[in-house]
């Protein structure tokens, strides 16, 4: 495949990533301060979005892999 349409595209899915890993971060130090606070159970009922993030992150690393063995091709 071409460099000039696969580069993009993996451009694409690790500034993807980056912005579900942010946010990811983002809900685990709410869900910190939660538990810090005395709210363990609260803690744990925030951080159960970060499971879906780090899963589409990791699934778009995938792609981002696959894109990057294709253009080796």
């Amino acid at each position: 495949m071409k460099a000039e349409i696969i580069e993009p595209a993996i451009k694409a899915c690790l500034a993807e990533i980056h912005a579900k890993l942010k946010a990811a971060g983002q809900i685990a130090k709410a869900a910190q301060a939660c538990a810090e606070a005395g709210g363990v159970a609260e803690a744990v009922q925030v951080s159960m979005d970060i499971e879906q993030l780090i899963y589409e992150a990791g699934r778009l690393h995938d792609a981002a892999a696959l894109l990057a063995r294709m253009a080796d091709d």
